[in-house]
């Protein structure tokens, strides 16, 4: 699991906005991208972002939420 402190610097490379951690990876809830995690490493590269849909969405933003 991510440090809390390494969370709070974390931002999208696409927005430079912050990112939510969410089950398994890091979410940016402007852009509907989801980055992911390898081994405890964020893998913050625009070109490797999975596009969200919006059922997906907003499944991840009730789970931020918890």
């Amino acid at each position: 699991m991510l440090d809390q402190k390494l969370l709070n610097i974390l931002v999208c490379p696409a927005d430079r906005g912050p990112l939510l951690l969410v089950d398994e990876l890091l979410y940016n809830p402007r852009l509907h991208k989801a980055y992911r995690i390898d081994d405890d490493i964020p893998v913050l590269l625009v070109d490797e972002a999975v596009d969200v849909s919006p059922e997906e969405h907003e499944r991840l933003m009730a789970r931020s939420a918890s």
